[in-house]
């Protein structure tokens, strides 16, 4: 199987100039730990300036209301003048539970799961919004947002953006009319319980290099899709092209069991999570082999980083003893979240992105960048 290209519509494989960000998945835990990084982001005046970001799961509920909102922020110099806009939605969606509800609704009323999961991120988050309502990023204004999800029937990334939705084996459908909340619920679709996502393919699929599958209409009148961590846990396989690669990780690491479970479903779960675990562990290897080379420049941050490993001469948030133990162990749901658990995660991931950018962003990356590394304060000081 040929490797998978990184932009579908690009024959070039040279690297671009220019900063992108990924954010994983992990339900609500990865959703709301985002909201601290891209805080940090925007501090510095980063944000704005970003040419890709990229998401999977939790991280494509993030990821999809920033676009959403992109054109309200005010963005003057890299950096939202009205940030907490998006904020506050954020957390209204972390206020309420969806899985629980929609796994109930698909059993025993008319629909899917899959559908009950959309019709909740578009109540609260996107008013009927499509793709379409991304911003643009062909004059470079604005940054190119990418939701993954994962191809069941082709076995490979299912690309959601503004300008084309597809993946290398089937093509691409260009201008897709598609709601944001559905390509969310996709991206989101976690096996076994909220997988898959059935998505009728309307209108006409071009054929693209190495499309072999483009000619069967088994695959080019609907895609069943699954969560895009199945595929790339880390949303990292659309900004392969580029040269400095921010990546934001709220994975869950995966606990011993000294008696697991013998049963078929949930013994299932349990070797899909070892799987999730292993192919997580090896991106971010790969990754950090990438940097340590010389291949990219960026950081990695997770939300079971130790503070300590950055080696940073001064700890103004004073997170070296701060145990984050506890958050990373927040379960993988859609479940609703309480405020105060909320704004730690915020502060965490907020805190964990600024060392990562103390300490792998160097001054005349950060000058490159446009980026200005103002001190840092928690966003929820009550929490901590």
């Amino acid at each position: 199987m040929p490797i998978e290209p990184t932009d579908l519509d690009s024959e070039s494989t040279e690297q671009v100039q220019g900063a992108t960000l990924s954010l994983s998945g992990g339900g609500y835990r990865a959703m709301v730990f985002h909201i601290g990084a891209l805080w940090r982001l925007n501090e510095v005046g980063l944000l704005g300036r970003l040419k890709r970001i990229s998401s999977v799961s939790g991280g494509s509920i993030t990821a999809a209301y920033l676009g959403f909102k992109w054109k309200d922020l005010q963005f003057d110099n890299g950096k939202a003048k009205n940030f907490q806009l998006f904020v506050d939605g954020m957390q209204q969606m972390a206020d309420r539970t969806v899985d629980a509800g929609a796994i109930i609704g698909g059993i025993f009323l008319p629909g899917t799961i899959s559908d009950r999961v959309a019709k909740a991120y578009d109540e609260v988050l996107f008013n009927g919004a499509k793709l379409a309502d991304l911003p643009d990023d062909s004059d470079n204004k604005a940054p190119r947002f990418v939701i993954n999800a994962t191809n069941v029937q082709t076995s490979v990334l299912w690309r959601f953006s503004r300008p084309y939705m597809g993946d290398y084996r089937i093509g691409l459908v260009d201008a897709p009319d598609v709601a944001l909340a559905t390509a969310v619920a996709a991206s989101s679709a976690f096996p076994p319980v909220l997988s898959p996502l059935t998505l009728p393919i309307k209108q006409k699929v071009r054929q693209t290099k190495g499309a072999d599958l483009n000619h069967d209409q088994a695959y080019t009148t609907q895609a069943i899709l699954s969560d895009g961590g199945v595929y790339d846990n880390l949303g990292l396989e659309t900004v392969k092209r580029f040269t400095t690669l921010l990546v934001s990780d709220a994975g869950q690491k995966i606990a011993a069991e000294p008696d697991p479970h013998h049963d078929w479903a949930r013994h299932s779960m349990r070797v899909l999570d070892i799987i999730d675990n292993q192919v997580r562990s090896l991106r971010k290897r790969h990754l950090i082999d990438a940097y340590e080379r010389g291949d990219y420049t960026g950081t990695y941050w997770g939300i079971r980083t130790n503070f300590a490993d950055y080696h940073l001469p001064d700890d103004p948030l004073g997170c070296l003893h701060r145990d984050a133990t506890p958050l990373a162990a927040i379960a993988t749901r859609l479940e609703k979240m309480p405020r105060d658990q909320q704004h730690r995660l915020i502060n965490w991931g907020y805190a964990i992105c600024d060392a990562g950018l103390r300490a792998h962003i160097k001054p005349e990356l950060q000058a490159a960048l446009g980026m200005q590394m103002t001190p840092p304060a928690f966003p929820f000081p009550e929490a901590y």
